[in-house]
């Protein structure tokens, strides 16, 4: 596990910690399953995250990003981003490795503004992510829906507020009967657009993917393209 430094907190410019958690890549977007097989899943889901990361770290809100992930490949490619990477030692589920990676963050800073993000975003914008957290510091606790209104992409709680997530399946209804506020801070499509489907897959292309993703996208599709016959002419 990288250690987490226990200077000071950041000032406003760069206050926030975010928690992304990642299952291991042999296990994800089984939902894509219908349009890819094994492999490619794995190779897209890597590249989500690598693109979700890369786009946080350039967020001038945030101050750093801690990835909680048992996949050994997938924390070395996030670590050389600039992540800190902890194992999910609870193996426990969504909820349960982001309540570790939030513990991991308030241990060495413990008024630390918190915010789970979801891995596979990979049209995310730093740009819009400073417009949602922005919008995050005015309250304890609140949230930001998925593209669909039924998911949750982002989960935030101000410095002093619990962490408390609740997401998988409704978790929109689940955090607005928690209590947490939801965010409306205006058109901020990457940060909303997950990919679990192939439709959510062809609404982020339509977006524009960051690099990690279009090249795996463009590797895939050169896969998968008929090889020109190399038989002599005659």
């Amino acid at each position: 596990m990288t250690r987490m430094r226990t200077e000071p907190d950041a000032g406003p410019a760069a206050s926030w910690s975010l928690v992304v958690p990642l299952k291991p890549l042999v296990l994800a977007k089984s939902r894509l399953a219908p349009a890819l097989d094994g492999a490619a899943r794995a190779r897209l889901a890597l590249a989500f995250a690598q693109d979700t990361v890369a786009a946080a770290l350039a967020c001038a809100a945030v101050r750093d990003v801690v990835v909680v992930t048992d996949d050994a490949r997938a924390g070395a490619a996030l670590a050389a981003l600039g992540a800190r990477v902890t194992e999910d030692t609870p193996a426990a589920g969504l909820n349960a490795a982001l309540a570790h990676g939030a513990r991991t963050v308030r241990t060495a800073r413990p008024r630390a503004a918190l915010a789970a993000l979801n891995a596979d975003l990979p049209a995310l914008r730093p740009a819009e992510l400073e417009r949602v957290l922005a919008a995050a510091a005015a309250h304890p606790r609140s949230f930001l829906a998925d593209a669909a209104g039924i998911g949750t992409t982002l989960l935030a709680a101000a410095p002093g507020a619990p962490f408390t997530p609740r997401f998988g399946g409704p978790s929109r209804a689940r955090h607005a009967a928690a209590g947490a506020v939801e965010l409306a801070p205006g058109a901020v499509p990457g940060v909303r657009r997950d990919v679990d489907t192939p439709a959510d897959l062809r609404a982020a292309r339509e977006l524009g993917p960051g690099p990690h993703t279009s090249a795996a996208l463009a590797a895939l599709r050169e896969a998968a393209a008929p090889r020109a016959s190399t038989a002599p002419p005659g």
